[in-house]
């Protein structure tokens, strides 16, 4: 058994289409980043303001005072991530990603306290003020909890997928597909060994890791990865870049992965016993005319079946017309946590979660198995997604 490629495995040449693309994204994020510190400010406001008017008297000042800082701590911890490290930082990081969560359930809270109230003034049902800003607030607090512990849960998904041309020596077998550690100021190795364990677990014929393994801020990236090294698999496991390791420079997340054993799919193509393996990173992969570029040069041989791994699963036309079976990503976290799932889909489509069809083309997308922000998942679940191929007859 091997992390890196079959011995039979045959390929086009990696291309390195997009050496900059950390620039750009440094350039996406600081406009973000005002967009997010704005609506976290607003909303802290918004749930101080609605818990006084419910309780009925002032909050003291320091617990006024401790939900702004933690909202500025959030943004100013995640910023300084990108240069520093160390436990204090992680500990704020991770306290105030906490807070983050609560302070998304807590606003809803507050939006609820004032429907509520406004009915029972409407139909004279006479509910305590008090009452309904205590049942409410309680309930978001109860929420942050019961999503902390299941973000903590791994589950595997099980899913069978019927791909056309496939070859023989991949009828039936089972792949992993994981995506999504987000290792960092939150996760650590720790974390990325009971990932390892799992998938170790489920003896499967190979691996993809399609991106976000890294969440971005400084770290030893050799030490998050450092239990990838006991992750084999006969056929091999494979990795390509997402979002979050192109913010700054990829090649440092790129080594890290090389040097922990797994074939990192530069923008390329090969053939491990029949089947097309196709790895596009995520700065190449968000660009039409590049992702068209990378897999033109890959020549896919349309009578044997193949697989992409891209991040996210965007541009799903242009991976359909170049004939690509199987496109398997991540990204989307489903949403993460209640209410955001309407967001992952009204920017996806169907295509946030789960095996669904693009013309000729297959697309499973993955919840992740760790979380962004907050470490809190509520509707959702961090899963890494076992794949049974079976052969399909072709269209």
């Amino acid at each position: 058994m091997t992390n890196q490629h079959s011995g039979d495995a045959t390929g086009s040449k990696p291309t390195e289409t997009n050496p900059g693309s950390h620039r750009a994204g440094g350039r996406r994020l600081l406009p973000f980043l005002m967009v997010v510190a704005t609506i976290l400010f607003s909303g802290t406001w918004l749930v101080g303001a609605t818990w006084e008017y419910f309780w009925g008297r002032p909050t003291p000042t320091a617990w006024r005072i401790v939900p702004f800082v933690l909202s500025a701590a959030f943004i100013l911890s995640m910023l300084a991530g990108m240069r520093f490290s160390g436990f204090v930082l992680r500990l704020t990081y991770r306290v105030s990603a906490v807070w983050m969560a609560l302070l998304n359930f807590c606003l809803f809270a507050a939006i609820a306290c004032f429907i509520v109230s406004a009915a029972s003034n409407v139909f004279g049902l006479g509910l305590d003020r008090q009452v309904i800003g205590v049942a409410f607030y309680g309930l978001a607090v109860l929420a942050c909890g019961y999503g902390l512990l299941n973000a903590a849960w791994l589950r595997v998904t099980r899913v069978t997928v019927p791909l056309p041309h496939l070859p023989p020596a991949w009828q039936g077998r089972e792949v992993v597909l994981m995506s999504d550690l987000h290792l960092g100021n939150v996760r650590g190795a720790g974390f990325t060994r009971r990932v390892v364990n799992k998938v170790r677990s489920l003896q499967p014929f190979a691996v993809f890791v399609c991106g976000d393994v890294f969440d971005g801020p400084k770290a030893d990236y050799d030490r998050l990865v450092e239990p990838c090294r006991a992750l084999t698999a006969p056929a091999g496991v494979y990795f390509v870049t997402g979002n979050h390791e192109e913010f700054t420079e990829r090649a440092k997340f790129i080594a890290a992965i090389e040097r922990a054993g797994l074939r990192v799919l530069n923008n390329e193509k090969i053939t491990v016993q029949g089947l097309q393996i196709v790895g596009v990173h995520d700065g190449e992969a968000v660009e039409p005319e590049r992702l068209r570029k990378v897999l033109q040069d890959a020549a896919l041989d349309r009578q044997q079946a193949s697989i992409l791994l891209a991040h996210r699963p965007s541009n799903l036309s242009v991976a359909e017309a170049a004939g690509i079976s199987l496109q398997v990503s991540g990204h989307t976290h489903k949403g993460q946590m209640w209410p955001w799932f309407w967001l992952a889909y009204k920017v996806h489509g169907p295509f946030a979660y789960g095996l669904n069809r693009f013309g000729n083309l297959l697309v499973l997308t993955s919840s992740g198995a760790g979380t962004w922000g907050p470490p809190v998942r509520v509707g959702t679940k961090s899963e890494i997604v076992l794949i049974r191929l079976e052969c399909a007859a072709p269209a």
